[in-house]
C-alpha cells in the first residue's frame, strides 16, 4: 500500500484543528466585544474561565492536542516501520471521523453523553491502532 495514503488522515486532523481554532477565535473575540472584556483581564486561562461564559471551542481546541498527539505519532511509526496497511489506514480514518464528531458535538450543542461516546469510540480506535503497530513491531 502507498504510504502517502496515511498522511491524508493527518491532513484531515490538521484541518479539523484549524477549523476549531477559527471557531474559537471568532467566538472568543465576539464574546469579549459583546461583554466588553478587556484582553488583559483574561491573560491567564483561569481568568478566561471566570470571565467568559462560552468556552466550548477553546475546550475542544485543547482536546485536539491530547489524544491526537498519539495519533500523529502512530502515523509516523506506521510509515517509518513499513506498516502501512488497510487496517492501519482504516483505524486512522475511524479515529479522524470520530474526532470530527466529537468536535462537532462539543463546539455546538455539547451534550456530554454524546460527546463521551464519540471520544471513547475514537480512543478505542486509537488504542487498536497502537496495538496493531506494536504487534507489527514484535514480528
Amino acid at each position: 500500500m502507498d504510504s502517502k495514503l496515511l498522511w491524508w488522515p493527518a491532513v484531515a486532523m490538521a484541518a479539523l484543528t484549524f477549523v476549531v481554532w477559527l471557531r474559537m477565535y471568532f467566538m472568543r473575540v465576539g464574546e469579549m466585544k459583546r461583554e466588553r472584556v478587556h484582553p488583559q483581564s483574561v491573560a491567564l486561562s483561569a481568568q478566561m474561565a471566570q470571565r467568559l461564559k462560552d468556552t466550548r471551542a477553546a475546550d475542544n481546541f485543547r482536546n485536539l492536542f491530547e489524544l491526537p498527539v498519539l495519533f500523529y505519532l502512530a502515523l509516523v511509526v506506521a510509515v517509518q516501520t513499513g506498516q502501512v496497511s488497510t487496517i492501519i489506514l482504516s483505524l486512522a480514518w475511524v479515529f479522524v471521523v470520530l474526532r470530527i464528531a466529537h468536535s462537532a458535538i462539543q463546539c455546538s450543542y455539547n451534550k456530554v453523553y454524546h460527546r463521551f461516546y464519540a471520544y471513547f469510540a475514537g480512543a478505542v480506535a486509537l488504542w487498536l491502532l497502537w496495538a496493531v503497530l506494536a504487534y507489527g513491531l514484535m514480528r
